[in-house]
């Protein structure tokens, strides 16, 4: 859980700030994910929710948006915020069954929190609540070396290693501050690989 829970108690919470300022970008993300699917188009998992800065955009666009954090006190204050959704304490890298399947995935931020065996964790961990031909749509942050870890293209195709990446794109860094905006965020899109009979 590491800083979280301080900072979430003394109100520091600047990726809140990168919400607000990207909404429209993260807004057509959203939109274009739309496309191709049934109406609903089915369940959508948030991955490190937070105080439900996305998810409730997952529920305007049809989705049945399900948002899950490891803070207790940002589930408690999402669901004040947010009572469209459901919002569930989990961890990410041990999503409990409770949680049932899913058609999406979305993870702002989420993945690049986590160390290399949380990360492995993750991806089994999101396979194994992931439904045939589900999606996982991530907007993860590069690295600053003197700073900031971030992530990399080949550490997500090494979690998701049952998955096929279907694009990398830069995201805008309008809105972030120094150095975040150094760290060339880039939107991920993969889909989950047919599965064996039985797997």
């Amino acid at each position: 859980m590491g800083m979280y829970p301080v900072l979430y108690r003394l109100g520091i919470r600047p990726w809140e700030r990168y919400a607000e300022a990207s909404s429209n970008h993260v807004a057509a993300r959203f939109d274009a994910e739309l496309a191709d699917r049934p109406d609903p188009p089915g369940r959508a998992l948030d991955l490190g929710c937070g105080r439900g800065m996305h998810t409730p955009a997952l529920a305007a666009r049809g989705w049945e948006a399900v948002g899950v954090d490891l803070v207790p006190t940002a589930i408690d204050q999402a669901r004040r915020r947010d009572p469209t959704s459901t919002y569930a304490v989990g961890d990410v890298t041990a999503l409990p069954d409770s949680l049932g399947t899913f058609d999406h995935f979305v993870d702002i931020g989420c993945f690049q929190a986590l160390d290399a065996d949380q990360r492995r964790a993750a991806g089994r961990s999101i396979t194994a609540r992931a439904r045939d031909g589900a999606t996982l749509l991530m907007l993860e942050f590069g690295r600053v070396w003197f700073s900031f870890e971030g992530t990399s293209r080949a550490e997500v195709e090494e979690a998701f290693g049952g998955w096929d990446l279907l694009g990398v794109e830069p995201a805008p860094t309008e809105g972030l501050g120094w150095p975040l905006s150094r760290t060339r965020p880039s939107w991920y899109r993969l889909r989950l690989r047919e599965r064996a009979a039985g797997a």
